[in-house]
């Protein structure tokens, strides 16, 4: 059963494709996302048993100066595939983010209320997150990743999330992704423990400078952390069971009732 991936070049989908050699990735010249015709010729042409969605305009910062790109790609496009898919009866996992939480107190389950946003960015992948709702067959994973490497020399030591590293958070999204059609939840909030950036960055940058996140270009959630009892539970499950085939009727069962 195919697998097609949208944003393969990206730093998740590197990770991804790695992991899940079978895939098909198309370039961006093949599939863009606000080119809709080449969204209806990609999916006619490879047919894909399911879709991950994880193209997006991710620079949190420039997105409050560039936000008319951030919001074509993210939410422009994302209404694209959406449209497709719904004629086609196609499944999607779509890659959210823990921002779409307004971030105040942290820990959030997937069944907090969303927003309000603390910026562009976060709103552009909330309007998304609605679209992708339209769909009956989906799954939403929020999640929160930085590159194999601390990309920046500072970090902030008052900034709380449950993100990580790429390279841990991918092998559990290339699980949902292998035994989607074994998961009975649309939502699923894919992280690690709960710390500070700061805390996160020492562990592969030990030099990193620590400042407040009063300090950072653009306003973020003091406290984004997810909470995700419900993947580690769902992940036993499937661990145990070794439920990792593709069976499109058993997920219409799963997520429809039918």
């Amino acid at each position: 059963m195919s697998t097609l991936i949208i944003g393969g070049t990206g730093t998740l989908g590197k990770e991804i494709t790695a992991l899940l050699p079978d895939v098909i990735a198309p370039t961006r010249q093949e599939l863009d996302i606000t080119q809709p015709e080449t969204i209806a010729r990609t999916l006619d042409r490879h047919a894909p048993h399911v879709v991950v969605h994880m193209a997006a305009y991710t620079d949190v910062a420039n997105a409050e100066q560039n936000r008319e790109d951030c919001w074509r790609i993210n939410v422009m496009g994302t209404r694209n595939l959406v449209a497709a898919l719904l004629e086609r009866r196609i499944p999607l996992i779509y890659i959210s983010t823990d921002y779409v939480f307004y971030g105040d107190r942290g820990r959030y389950t997937e069944d907090d209320p969303v927003g309000m946003v603390r910026n562009y960015y976060a709103l552009s992948k909330l309007v998304a997150e609605e679209l992708v709702h339209v769909l009956s067959l989906y799954v939403i994973i929020r999640t929160s990743f930085r590159p194999r490497t601390w990309p920046f020399s500072t970090a902030a030591t008052d900034l709380y999330t449950s993100q990580d590293y790429v390279d841990v958070i991918a092998p559990d999204i290339a699980m949902v992704i292998t035994s989607h059609a074994q998961i009975p939840y649309h939502v699923l909030h894919i992280a690690t423990e709960r710390k500070s950036t700061y805390e996160l960055a020492v562990r592969r940058k030990p030099d990193v400078i620590p400042i407040s996140r009063t300090e950072l270009r653009v306003e973020l959630p003091e406290d984004i952390s997810l909470d995700t009892s419900r993947w580690k539970r769902l992940k036993e499950t499937l661990v145990a069971k070794g439920e990792y085939e593709y069976d499109y009727q058993c997920q219409e069962e799963l997520i429809c009732g039918k």
